[in-house]
């Protein structure tokens, strides 16, 4: 079932802002709220200004809502100071409007698996505090559904690359890197298998919790093509620019001591252990109910490589001569 009336979504990130693209492109009446207003935006996206954390301000952009997409996110070395405010706004302007709330997550909140794969009905077991902070969102979130305060449904991804993603560990560090001819920089084993989510689908999953009433009340690990090892996915890579890429990889005492000086890679510290066992999500589930909504693994790759050459390409015109 298709759901009519204005789509407003929190948050003009790497994934907001293609979600707002592809909700446009299907006709909805589509509302982005940012801090900032963001430097592009798909035609017809409509932009408000709010700090999301103020619930006023919050309920106040998210007017007329039918849906509320909650993809906001906060400093990594300010998760759980400023996290969950953002999404207590969030809620509160889908409670205040009568709209479904579908909310971006990441897996933080499982902690490790021990290589098995991650499904739905996983604990919330995390160690870590981001991940501890993760599954105490989570909660409040299926507490206030319970309560009967809200209609939710939950999507969940992996670590994000695509065209626009840099900061993250299939980011910047392995393609631009991997188009100069340098070697990516990885922490952990690339020999194990790694899910990572492209951002169009994560994008195309999230309409589809906000669209589809089978979607409604359900925690859905959203779309992936295949997971690989990264090694694996880097020979793709390497295919795309023409040329192997190396790996450079960052041992764990590295990287706690790069950690004393740097925050952010203190934080990456803190979920290395992802990279050191299988990290497999299981979409079984999102599959059987909606069907295959993924980006062959090859052609994202050579989309994503594409959007990197294109903004090297242009740093160079930039240079003086």
């Amino acid at each position: 079932m298709t759901r009519q009336g204005r789509h407003v979504v929190f948050g003009a990130g790497q994934v907001g802002r293609v979600l707002c693209a592809r909700l446009v492109a299907a006709g909805f009446d589509v509302r982005v709220v940012s801090r900032r207003r963001p430097s592009s935006l798909a035609d017809g996206v409509q932009w408000r200004g709010a700090d999301v954390s103020d619930s006023s301000a919050a309920r106040e952009a998210a007017s007329g809502a039918a849906v509320v997409y909650q993809c906001l996110n906060a400093p990594y070395s300010q998760w759980p100071e400023l996290f969950p405010p953002l999404q207590r706004g969030a809620l509160s302007a889908a409670e205040h409007t009568g709209a479904l709330l579908v909310s971006l997550e990441n897996v933080y909140a499982y902690g490790p698996t021990e290589g098995r794969p991650m499904t739905e009905e996983l604990p919330l077991a995390a160690r870590t505090v981001k991940g501890r902070t993760r599954a105490t969102m989570t909660e409040e979130l299926l507490a206030a559904e319970q309560a009967g305060r809200v209609r939710i449904a939950i999507g969940r991804a992996a670590d994000f690359f695509g065209a626009g993603v840099t900061e993250t560990t299939l980011g910047e560090r392995v393609f631009a890197n991997a188009l100069k001819g340098k070697r990516a920089d990885f922490i952990g084993d690339p020999h194990l298998p790694h899910t990572y989510n492209y951002v169009p689908d994560v994008a195309t999953g999230l309409m589809r919790l906000g669209t589809d009433d089978r979607a409604i009340g359900g925690i859905w690990h959203l779309p992936v093509a295949e997971t690989l090892t990264t090694r694996q996915l880097l020979e793709l890579v390497g295919a795309t620019v023409g040329h192997s890429v190396a790996i450079r990889r960052v041992p764990r005492l590295t990287l706690r001591s790069l950690g004393l000086f740097n925050p952010m890679i203190r934080e990456l510290g803190e979920i290395s252990y992802q990279f050191y066992e299988p990290f497999i999500l299981d979409t079984g589930k999102y599959r059987e109910v909606f069907g295959d909504d993924t980006t062959p693994l090859a052609a994202a790759i050579n989309e994503t490589v594409a959007w990197y050459r294109t903004v090297s390409e242009q740093r160079g015109a930039r240079r003086p001569s």
